[in-house]
């Protein structure tokens, strides 16, 4: 089973701290195959929306910003449980703030 996990914005600045323990838990996940995909996301973006024949393109960056995905881990897993034990230690390194965790469905 694959997940993607999104994270939003942090108002916390990363340390040296965070660094090493993030790259341990990355080296760890890549190590045993089970982290497919990860990393950061430019802020703004930009979106594309669709309404009957018209197409809108619009740069970000956007107004809502707690909305905004910051980073992303593609992960393949054998549980949802497993996926959001990862999802735990990730924000036990990161600290507060929120991710949304996805199945990513195949065809």
């Amino acid at each position: 089973m694959r997940y993607l996990m999104t994270t939003g914005p942090s108002d916390t600045a990363p340390d040296e701290k965070l660094f090493a323990e993030m790259g341990e838990f990355v080296r760890e996940l890549t190590a045993s195959g089970v982290l497919l995909a990860t990393g950061g996301l430019e802020p703004g973006g930009t979106r594309i929306s669709s309404d009957g024949a018209e197409i809108t393109v619009t740069d970000g960056p956007f107004t809502e910003a707690k909305e905004a995905i910051a980073s992303f881990a593609l992960v393949e897993v054998s549980s949802k449980e497993e996926a959001i034990e990862l999802s735990r230690r990730f924000r036990r390194i990161v600290g507060d703030g929120e991710s949304t965790l996805r199945q990513v469905y195949s065809a």
